[in-house]
């Protein structure tokens, strides 16, 4: 949860009233933040004499972006206290036309999206200018995702001139004095000069490898920044800036105009004309002009009865919508259907999606603590479920065999999964990532052997031999699943010695088998259990493998069914070689599953 500085003189001031600390955590209790500390107290039990200003630092919800600051803390307390109404957010069209952004084909090779906007004639002292800085923080560490989504730059207007450019250009071809320096940098000295930089240094890596970087620029090709590092020191705001540029590039348009949202709707107070702002054209390369911000209110609704079944409640519309009003949203009842809220939501709720979101507010508003209490109309009696029953007592069968568990990753390159064992990506088995970050993690296992390959690989140096195990997921791709995909649970041992250990490996499999009460059958046995045959398969030793098969009832027919449930063997020398491995490696993996 994102921890806010308040500062407690003023926002007691706003709130028109002194609070004791256990008085004003009772009050973010019921509005559903939390009170963390309170330094004036902390200072007086400490008997410490300090100039600075008493904070109060609240806990705020990771999706109310709305409450990231000090102005917004204020106002939505406000209208939850009955003290002041929800402001009405507005654009103002300037009578010369609307400041344009001209994005440039180039900047789809990197940050596509921009938008922008413009607080007129705003009045900034030093607290409110410290929150607006500490606002864009908040969000960069939050919804930005570290700036990776997006980033925003503010600029003092009157010292650049639109309309304004935004490109992707090579770094040599990009030239400025950055934010509080004196020399010029181009795009490459800038990210040597910024490396050392605890601030600026770990953003660095999100455009360092790209060969264009994104720029704005305005009218008379001034750089106004280099989104997502540093703005230019040439537009700098200052306490004396009366006309503030706010641009915001991205990856993520939807997370940009929250973004934007947020940050102007927050600050417009200040304003000569409060709550106004000023958009922005943005024209595209393909010929689409879009305006921005998007003030206006978002429609939504709930129905009365889910929200009072939710909350055990038996509240009638009209009380639900004075609830609703209080947390900052104007509701009303639907004229041709009363069990029906109708529900303004203003541009700084982004965190309002569904219906349920409608009802926690209700519930806050009426108090968490003051929800009647109920013993459940149905009881239940809880219960492992059958497959992790069987996968513990499948644990404790090859711990007491003298097998080591181990726990890797689900996730892998595509070479450790297909490759390294000798086999083919047929593309209908592998869940894959659709961006990874590394080359380590491409795709989703769909075998327990790169897993405990690897942790072999990394254990090498303990004494022989060494015998692991997983019991695991692996996930295959399935389309007659609404998510297209399923798991199944698989049991994966390793023996690796000086000699291939085959027989081992072939006695562990018996061992479990008969802890689990099915028998060793012939190929052609009438009977129900397990039988083995050799096989040929490309991950082994040619002559070393055999594949495992399992006859029994199938619960979905009720008929007498033979599949293939796992294979082991010894490893083929390439995969040895390929995951590193020095000595002779026997291993079992099958489906745990039908065993149940």
């Amino acid at each position: 949860m994102p921890t806010v500085n308040v500062d407690k003189e003023l926002l007691y001031k706003s709130l028109g009233k002194s609070y004791s600390t256990e008085e004003f955590r009772e009050l973010c209790f019921h509005f559903g933040i939390e009170l963390e500390e309170d330094t004036s107290e902390t200072v007086a039990q400490n008997g410490e004499v300090t100039p600075e200003r008493p904070l109060l630092k609240v806990d705020i919800s990771a999706n109310r972006y709305d409450l990231l600051c000090q102005e917004g803390i204020a106002r939505a307390l406000r209208v939850f206290l009955n003290l002041g109404q929800v402001p009405v957010y507005r654009l103002v069209k300037p009578t010369g036309g609307l400041e344009k952004i001209v994005v440039q084909p180039d900047t789809a090779k990197i940050r596509p999206f921009v938008v922008g906007a413009i607080l007129r004639n705003i009045k900034f002292t030093q607290d409110n200018y410290n929150s607006f800085i500490d606002l864009q923080d908040k969000l960069h560490n939050n919804i930005c995702r570290k700036r990776t989504l997006a980033s925003m730059g503010t600029h003092d207007l009157d010292t650049i001139k639109g309309p304004f450019s935004y490109d992707a250009l090579p770094p040599k071809d990009i030239k400025f004095t950055p934010l509080n320096q004196t020399k010029d940098m181009d795009g490459n000295q800038l990210m040597e000069f910024y490396t050392p930089d605890k601030h600026l240094g770990k953003f660095l890596h999100i455009i360092r490898d790209s060969p264009v970087y994104p720029v704005v620029f305005d009218a008379s090709k001034t750089v106004c920044s280099l989104p997502p590092i540093i703005n230019s020191d040439h537009s700098k705001i200052t306490l004396n800036t009366k006309n503030v540029f706010v641009e915001i590039t991205a990856t993520d348009e939807n997370k940009a105009n929250i973004v934007l949202n947020t940050l102007v709707t927050m600050f417009s107070e200040y304003c000569e004309e409060p709550f106004t702002v000023e958009p922005v054209e943005i024209h595209y390369p393909d010929g689409t002009v879009k305006v921005t911000p998007d003030l206006d209110n978002r429609r939504a609704s709930a129905k009365v009865d889910y929200i009072n079944s939710c909350t055990n409640l038996s509240l009638k519309p009209e009380e639900i919508v004075e609830l609703l009003n209080r947390m900052s949203m104007l509701a009303s009842v639907n004229p041709t259907d009363s069990n029906e809220i109708l529900v303004e939501v203003p541009p700084t709720r982004s965190d309002i999606l569904h219906a349920c979101d409608i009802m926690e507010d209700v519930a806050i508003a009426y108090g968490y603590d003051n929800l009647p209490k109920r013993v459940p109309s149905v009881n239940t009696i809880a219960s492992a479920f059958p497959i992790n029953k069987l996968t513990d007592s499948a644990r404790r069968e090859l711990a007491l065999a003298g097998f080591t568990e181990v726990a890797p990753l689900t996730l892998c390159s595509h070479d450790e999964n297909f490759k390294f064992l000798r086999r083919v990506d047929d593309g209908t088995t592998a869940v894959k990532l659709a961006n990874p970050k590394t080359i380590e993690y491409q795709v989703v296992r769909t075998s327990l052997l790169p897993g405990i390959l690897k942790t072999i690989n990394s254990n090498r140096k303990h004494p022989l031999p060494i015998k692991v195990f997983e019991v695991s997921d692996i996930t295959l791709k399935d389309d007659s699943y609404d998510r297209k995909s399923r798991n199944e649970r698989r049991v994966c041992a390793a023996y690796t010695s000086k000699t291939s250990g085959f027989e081992v490996i072939h006695g562990l499999l018996d061992r479990i088998m008969r802890m689990f009460n099915i028998q060793f059958v012939g190929r052609n046995s009438k009977e129900l259990g397990y039988w083995i045959t050799e096989a040929e398969n490309n991950t082994y030793f040619p002559g070393r493998s055999a594949d495992i098969y399992l006859t029994y009832i199938a619960p979905e027919t009720s008929r007498r069914t033979t599949i293939k449930i796992g294979s082991f063997g010894v490893l083929h020398p390439e995969v040895l070689q390929s995951f590193e491995l020095s000595y002779p490696t026997t291993v079992l993996e099958f489906n745990l599953e039908p065993l149940l």
